[in-house]
């Protein structure tokens, strides 16, 4: 679940756009009347985005922007003179802001940031340790000396098998290995 932190200068503005929010479904919705307060908020929170004004009380929404931890994305809200001189790649919508266009901003900025979540966890879990991949190599290697196979088929060997018997690779090693053991 993304977590939302909004950071204007006035905090009643901060309540309203949270207020906004909340009636559309979105959960777990802080404000902070200063950058810092957010920059603490965030560190309890894994991902998600921060609404930011322009000119915040103790910073610049460029400042923030560069505190940020990889898993947030800034939204900046501001004028169109603002957005117009706001650095390239920054996202904005411009005030004053239609709910509309806030909610499919904020839906979409969501969505991006759930599916980088989702293929990082992703990459982490196809990591494999360093006995794992033993496991494979060893594999590969009896597959090579008693099949007389290259080592690229050997691998697509092991690939192939863990497909067909719904298994990881690192178990279908596991399992030629105890068969090619059990054979000698």
């Amino acid at each position: 679940m993304s977590t939302i932190v909004i950071v204007l200068r006035k905090l009643e503005d901060s309540k309203k756009i949270q207020k906004i929010l909340m009636n559309h479904g979105y959960t777990g919705v802080f404000t902070c009347a200063t950058a810092a307060l957010a920059i603490q908020e965030i560190s309890n929170h894994s991902h998600g985005l921060v609404i930011s004004g322009y000119r915040l009380q103790d910073m610049y929404y460029l400042d923030l922007k560069e505190s940020l931890p990889s898993g947030f994305e800034l939204l900046l809200m501001g004028s169109a003179n603002v957005i117009s001189d706001a650095e390239a790649g920054v996202l904005s919508i411009e005030t004053p802001i239609k709910v509309f266009d806030l909610v499919n901003t904020v839906d979409m900025i969501l969505a991006q940031i759930e599916r980088r979540v989702k293929r990082e966890k992703k990459a982490k879990k196809n990591v494999r340790s360093e006995k794992e991949e033993m496991y494979i190599k060893k594999a590969k290697y009896l597959l090579m000396e008693r099949n007389h196979l290259s080592e690229e088929e050997a691998f697509r060997y092991i690939q192939k098998s863990s497909m067909d018997n719904s298994t990881n690779m690192v178990e279908t090693a596991q399992m030629i290995l105890t068969l090619l053991y059990e054979e000698a």
